[in-house]
């Protein structure tokens, strides 16, 4: 399960950790809500959102753009206009900002697969976040991609998953002991370093991750763009190129957000 780790510098007053979700995959964006989100990304970012050739995967770049401005402004108390997004060579966005205190680190992950982006964030912990939707694992077996995650869980653990009933009921266990449900068919995986050795060790899955901590809530819309100011005019054509997109692929596939 890839981790796409970014870390940014967050007020020194306490802070909880945030699991957020959304889902992209459920909202057909009327006109005035694709222009508006539009023009409350970077520009840079708008026409990386533009660039993609299915709708499906538009909307959870834009989601996941929007989720991490509203925890940014929020959190950071940064303007949403003031905001710079930038991302590494391999594509994992991090705040650019200048920060001017010493305070300490809050670190935010984000995901996407099947109908929803989602959000982790952590003061003064690494933190991973992954999605996953029930689904067959492509063109193999079941047995084999069980063969090839065979070290992911203890001989006890593979038992109750075998013992679940058809390939189905043994790929929802699968997923069920390796993840916090988002829904009937969404996963989510949170995966915390211990306290206190933030940028020393690797980002390492918790077995005791508190209930709490693996809630998530689910934003709307009109919850991304509370914080939202706008920041370019209204691009009449970036509704015409979203409105000729093909909805989806025919198969289930993760998309950089």
């Amino acid at each position: 399960m890839g981790m796409r780790l970014c870390r940014a510098t967050f007020s020194s007053r306490r802070m909880d950790g945030l699991r957020w979700a959304f889902g992209c995959g459920s909202w057909q964006p009327s006109r005035c809500e694709w222009l508006l989100a539009a023009r409350c990304v970077q520009a840079e970012e708008r026409e990386r959102i533009g660039a993609f050739v299915f709708a499906r995967d538009a909307k959870a770049a834009m989601g996941g753009r929007l989720l991490i401005r509203k925890l940014i402004a929020e959190k950071l108390k940064i303007p949403w206009n003031e905001i710079q997004l930038q991302r590494t060579t391999k594509g994992k966005p991090f705040l650019a900002n200048p920060v001017l205190t010493t305070i300490p680190n809050f670190n935010f992950n984000i995901s996407h697969q099947g109908d929803y982006t989602v959000l982790a964030a952590e003061p003064n912990r690494q933190v991973g976040v992954d999605i996953m939707k029930t689904n067959f694992p492509g063109t193999s077996s079941v047995t084999e991609f069980f063969r090839i995650m065979n070290r992911q869980f203890t001989d006890h653990e593979w038992k109750t998953i075998n013992m679940a009933g058809d390939e189905w009921a043994q790929l929802d266990m699968f997923y069920r002991h390796w993840e916090t449900m988002l829904d009937d068919n969404h996963h989510v995986a949170v995966a915390l370093s211990k306290p206190d050795i933030v940028g020393k060790y690797p980002v390492q899955l918790q077995e005791n991750i508190n209930q709490e901590q693996s809630q998530f809530t689910i934003l709307a819309f009109k919850d991304l763009i509370s914080s939202a100011i706008a920041m370019a005019p209204e691009d009449p054509m970036y509704w015409e190129n979203f409105q000729a997109k093909q909805e989806k692929t025919s198969r289930q596939h993760r998309v950089p957000v």
